[in-house]
């Protein structure tokens, strides 16, 4: 989650791009092999049910799933959700890693002992030498807070200074959350785009046939009209599922945020103390 772990060759930047080609050959494929051969079966059935039902029995035809969905327009919409889908489940999955770090003691100091200015820079370099030997916690948040609070005390022996510099960079941190959940925002603004750019199209072929209806065809219009409403609903639906992971993820961000300013404020700031003789420089934590 670091603000170096961005770029053209990044992580996230390859998870977006493979994520979207997935996204784009898996439904295209689901709809080539499943959803529009069986859309067009269950057409054919459903046209004969009417037939039936012309002679003197009583039919409903049915609509099945596969019917609402077999339009381009729910296929555009599906291949974004499922792209949306694909880049939450990602950054779940960081959130997740760097929860992980929370469980670590990250400065290893015995029941009673304070964390003094001069013994600060001992611990800044102990977690240094940690964080090279172990690359997992390279660019991760936790572990930068904590060196950002000793670096601070040891050069400015002041600990309302400690919780200034804890606060800032939490803050840094949420603000590229927040940035980086900008496309799947777009995402969730284009899906139901899509699908009223589907009512209109619908809609307009509708208005295209009247001439047929007048004539006694309405099939034309019933058509049109299904492709408007169906599209409709489930770009909407999948705007509604999309809104509602959007919001866990960012309701897990908040969390994870919260919980690295009350880890440092436990295992870092409240063992932070000023020695005798320096007390004219002691500043409480707010």
């Amino acid at each position: 989650m670091a603000s170096k772990n961005k770029g053209i060759f990044s992580q996230s930047f390859i998870v977006q791009n493979v994520g979207l080609v997935f996204a784009i050959v898996g439904v295209a494929m689901l709809y080539s092999m499943v959803i529009r051969p069986q859309a067009r079966v269950d057409e054919a059935l459903s046209q004969r049910i009417q037939t039936t039902a012309s002679g003197g029995e009583t039919y409903a035809p049915q609509r099945s799933i596969f019917i609402i969905l077999k339009d381009y327009e729910q296929q555009v919409c599906l291949t974004l959700m499922v792209w949306a889908g694909i880049i939450l489940s990602y950054k779940l999955l960081l959130v997740a890693r760097e929860q992980q770090l929370l469980k670590v003691d990250f400065i290893p100091i015995e029941e009673g002992e304070r964390i003094i200015p001069d013994d600060a820079l001992d611990y800044y370099k102990d977690l240094n030498m940690a964080i090279d030997r172990k690359k997992s916690w390279k660019d991760r948040l936790l572990p930068q807070v904590v060196l950002i609070g000793l670096h601070r005390f040891n050069s400015t022996r002041s600990i309302q200074d400690v919780v200034n510099a804890i606060r800032e960079r939490s803050e840094m941190a949420a603000d590229e959350m927040e940035s980086d959940l900008s496309l799947v925002r777009y995402i969730a603004w284009a899906i139901p785009s899509v699908g009223f750019i589907g009512t209109v199209r619908g809609i307009g072929d509708a208005l295209a046939q009247a001439d047929k209806a007048i004539e006694g065809d309405i099939s034309g219009i019933t058509n049109s009209l299904g492709l408007a409403f169906n599209s409709t609903l489930i770009a909407l639906l999948l705007s509604i599922v999309l809104m509602f992971m959007l919001h866990l993820l960012q309701s897990r961000q908040e969390g994870f945020i919260l919980d690295v300013d009350t880890y440092c404020r436990e295992k870092m700031v409240g063992l932070m103390k000023i020695p005798i003789g320096n007390e004219s420089r002691l500043q409480l934590p707010q």
